[in-house]
């Protein structure tokens, strides 16, 4: 099964760009509270100051609305937004001339910010703080260092991976925040949300089963809902309750706790092939057929967090809801009080 073709993928798939299902202001927010509440203090403050609001680091697993969330700062702010992202800034010109083009208070909005070059990284450090950087011109009459001013902004940074930031990069932002999934509550609030903006029928039963499926993930809960309600069309169900929820959700393999093929996959081998012995990532990808990276990113920090797998020095193992989720007698480590 191909990664994009994945309902459970966190990744942003084309189907996921519905701007409408998007809050438009931060009191719509759902989910997050204590960085929602922070956040209201911080802008307030800057607010108060005239000034823009500090450069803000934003960490998590995809699809928990960190873009979302920035694009609520510059609207909470009423500064436009502009939006790029690390792989996309080849090289230090690239940012530089993002940065002229800034308006003063205007958000800058980087994602996947840990794969920024060394180079633009070293560009953005004294932008960052002194809201200028040098350049050496070789030719003419005006040979030597030029300085240039950059307008005041607020640098937003989104990153799956806050370990591959580095810390002179890190350093430089204000404000930090981490993302954590969201509970079934919030979840099923999201999705009654999003069946009321795409006029689908829905009970609370309906919205807590595919929010109990959907790995925390919102954006896999917007994207369940939309399938969920296909086989209520078809079915000629008028509204979708919990019955109708999970035989949908179960005709697409999500079970109960949001595993599909690919994560009862890796819970069988690390279970049964390995007998719950240390595995190297490179040699669990290899064996689901897919890329470490991806592995790394999409499946593990939903297996990781709710403790189907553990992550050592010697590789992944399966943790105890894995045995108990394949109906399987645990090691005796994992019995023991």
């Amino acid at each position: 099964m191909l990664l994009n073709g994945r309902q459970l993928s966190s990744q942003a798939l084309p189907e996921d760009n519905d701007k409408s299902l998007r809050p438009q202001k931060i009191s719509e927010y759902v989910g997050q509270r204590e960085i929602i509440e922070n956040l209201h203090v911080f802008m307030e403050a800057a607010r108060k100051r005239g000034e823009p609001l500090d450069h803000i680091l934003l960490s998590g697993p995809p699809g928990l609305g960190k873009t979302t969330l920035a694009q609520l700062v510059a609207a909470e702010m009423g500064v436009e937004i502009k939006i790029t992202s690390g792989p996309s800034i080849a090289r230090p010109i690239d940012i530089l001339v993002l940065l002229h083009a800034l308006k003063p208070g205007q958000v800058l909005f980087i994602d996947e910010i840990h794969r920024l070059s060394r180079l633009v990284e070293e560009v953005l450090y004294p932008v960052m703080e002194d809201l200028s950087f040098d350049s050496i011109i070789s030719k003419g009459n005006a040979k030597g260092g030029v300085r240039h001013k950059v307008s005041p902004f607020t640098l937003v940074g989104a990153t799956t991976r806050s370990g591959a930031i580095s810390s002179p990069l890190r350093s430089r932002f204000g404000i930090l925040f981490q993302l954590d999934f969201y509970s079934h509550e919030e979840l099923a609030h999201i999705i009654e949300r999003t069946a009321g903006l795409l006029n689908i029928d829905i009970d609370g039963g309906g919205s807590l089963e595919i929010a109990r499926r959907s790995r925390g993930t919102p954006r896999i809960a917007n994207r369940l809902i939309k399938r969920v309600r296909d086989f209520a069309q078809v079915k000629g169900a008028k509204s979708i309750d919990q019955k109708l929820a999970a035989y949908a959700l179960e005709r697409m393999s999500i079970d109960e706790c949001g595993l599909d093929l690919i994560d009862r996959r890796i819970l069988d081998l690390l279970v049964n092939m390995y007998k719950g012995k240390p595995v190297g990532l490179s040699t669990l990808a290899a064996a689901i057929g897919e890329e470490a990276d991806n592995l790394e990113d999409v499946y593990e920090p939903y297996l990781l967090a709710n403790g189907f797998i553990m992550k050592t020095a010697r590789g992944r193992m399966a943790g105890p809801r894995a045995y108990e989720h394949l109906h399987v007698n645990p090691p005796a480590e994992f019995c023991e009080d």
